[in-house]
């Protein structure tokens, strides 16, 4: 292997889905699976097999479907935990157990309740057993950036000669700062005896913003793994963003020589497929994906941009995959200019999605005077990842103003293959909408978050929607589109509560995150 060759190790699918509302079905996850492979990710971390039945299913899918790719499940120091995350990773050609426990004083004292010397058995039993039941195993030091140094490279001796190949030293909190991070890892490479044996790998939390830099920082220090997820996605302030590293390392490979297998080109639509599927917004100003990161306002960058692209832009549109395009569809297109759009786009549906999204854009042309790309990967985005929804939404009509007090919505929804419809009033027409959805789905479900913001510019822009539901300390999120902001509301809506419904069945046990 090339010395300069980093390995991507993405956590999208276990780390990221722990974000509050950011829950996966199995079908979710097998689409973003199969959409990291095809970008060159070298390692999925598919789930927690242990956590649930779901995951562990979860996880078994994206084992069998995924062939280029390591699939790898995680697990605590537990011999029930190894032996379910075997089980679950054993379909996939390449395979790996990544098992963790932590090592800080103050995790073990508090935590874990454990002397380190039990810690230091732990961690050469559990290793030991994973690796008789797999030939790849990758141990963590869960809070391994606040552990004491002399502990810490007593741990990972033991769990490289106990069999780990892989050697993962998290910054759990989002503590570190880059020069000390990098500093760790160069203390473990000049102390450590064995660990020419093991690839070092990090994996930074975003708590201070730093979780890039910190993760970039490790790399002349000796780390070859970095652990990442698409657009950030992770729990409290997120993960290190996979986008970022990777386009760092490829913009500035004078001063960080280091390659990734990555197709960047992907990056842009497996940006959208995560955002879509988890509910999660992509903030406009967010580096590489954001909608802001290549659009120039100011007139003195305008002007340098049409004199030299580089005056301004240190990556071009197209190396993320994106396509610069402005106005491209209109009422008039058929499905063929419209299957080829989607390509272009980075979407390679099915015959039935297309045939549903291709009706909803023709609902979408006729309504707005100009179709923008932006608008066809929110329609896309909102049609394609109804496959399994419990409740499908299917009319809605509002009447409000000062001539309508309360204000009165008329709904209609699909549950469980049955066609049903109520009317309800409101303090508002959102108020009214939902209690409709309230009539119909009964829940106690609270609403933490109502937020609306258009997708393009002009009074006919489609409405994107995010609405968010808490239920018992579970959160999820939903997202809708459309040129009506009453329909895309009850859209979002609807989603947040299918997603509620799949999270209701899961119960992930305590301390889950290196």
């Amino acid at each position: 292997m090339d010395n300069n060759r980093v390995i991507i190790f993405d956590t999208t699918l276990r780390d990221g889905e722990q974000s509050p509302g950011a829950s996966m079905n199995l079908e979710e996850k097998v689409k973003i699976a199969l959409a990291l492979e095809e970008m060159g990710v070298d390692v999925i971390e598919a789930g927690f097999p242990i956590a649930s039945n779901g995951d562990f299913e979860a996880v078994q899918a994206v084992a069998r479907a995924v062939k280029n790719s390591t699939i790898c499940g995680l697990a605590r120091a537990a011999r029930g935990d190894i032996e379910r995350c075997a089980e679950a990773v054993k379909l996939a050609p390449l395979h790996r157990i990544h098992t963790f426990i932590s090592t800080s004083p103050l995790h073990m004292k508090f935590k874990l309740q454990m002397e380190p010397e039990r810690v230091l058995e732990k961690i050469k039993e559990s290793v030991a057993f994973a690796r008789n039941l797999v030939d790849d195993v990758e141990w963590s030091a869960e809070d391994g950036s606040r552990t004491e140094h002399d502990f810490l490279c007593r741990s990972v001796e033991a769990a490289i000669d106990a069999g780990a190949r892989t050697i993962n030293i998290p910054d759990t909190v989002g503590y570190a700062v880059p020069d000390e991070y990098a500093a760790l890892i160069k203390m473990l490479v000049n102390r450590v005896p064995n660990i020419d044996k093991a690839i070092l790998s990090v994996h930074c939390h975003n708590d201070l913003g730093l979780a890039v830099a910190n993760s970039l920082a490790t790399l002349s220090a000796g780390a070859r793994q970095v652990e990442c997820t698409i657009n950030g996605l992770g729990e409290r302030a997120g993960n290190a963003a996979m986008e970022e590293i990777v386009m760092a390392l490829r913009t500035r490979h004078d001063l960080m020589p280091y390659t990734t297998g990555i197709k960047t080109e992907n990056i842009t639509r497996v940006s959208r497929l995560v955002s879509a599927i988890s509910g999660f917004v992509v903030q406009p100003n967010k580096a590489i994906v954001g909608k802001n990161a290549f659009a120039h306002e100011s007139g003195i960058h305008q002007d340098g941009m049409l004199k030299c692209a580089q005056t301004y832009e240190i990556m071009t549109p197209e190396s993320v995959g994106l396509n610069r395009s402005s106005l491209v569809m209109g009422k008039h297109s058929g499905r063929a200019a419209f299957k080829d759009k989607l390509k272009q786009l980075g979407y390679d549906l099915g015959d039935n999605a297309i045939e549903d999204a291709f009706a909803r854009f023709k609902d979408v042309a006729d309504r707005k005077k100009e179709v923008f790309d932006e608008d066809i990967v929110a329609l896309v985005d909102e049609a394609v990842f109804r496959d399994n929804e419990r409740i499908r939404f299917k009319g809605l009509e509002v009447l409000c103003g000062t001539r309508h007090n309360p204000p009165k919505a008329e709904l209609e929804l699909e549950i469980d293959g049955e066609l049903k419809s109520v009317k309800a009033t409101g303090d508002g027409p959102v108020d009214a909408t939902f209690n409709a959805i309230k009539a119909l789905c009964p829940h106690e479900a609270r609403l933490l978050l109502y937020q609306v913001h258009a997708v393009t510019q002009g009074t006919d822009a489609q409405a994107e929607v995010t609405v968010r539901l808490e239920e018992d300390g579970k959160t999820v999120n939903g997202q809708g589109a459309d040129t009506d902001t009453m329909v895309a509301s009850a859209r979002a809506y609807v989603k947040a509560l299918n997603k509620l419904l799949t999270k209701r069945q899961k119960s992930a046990p305590a301390a889950v995150t290196p």
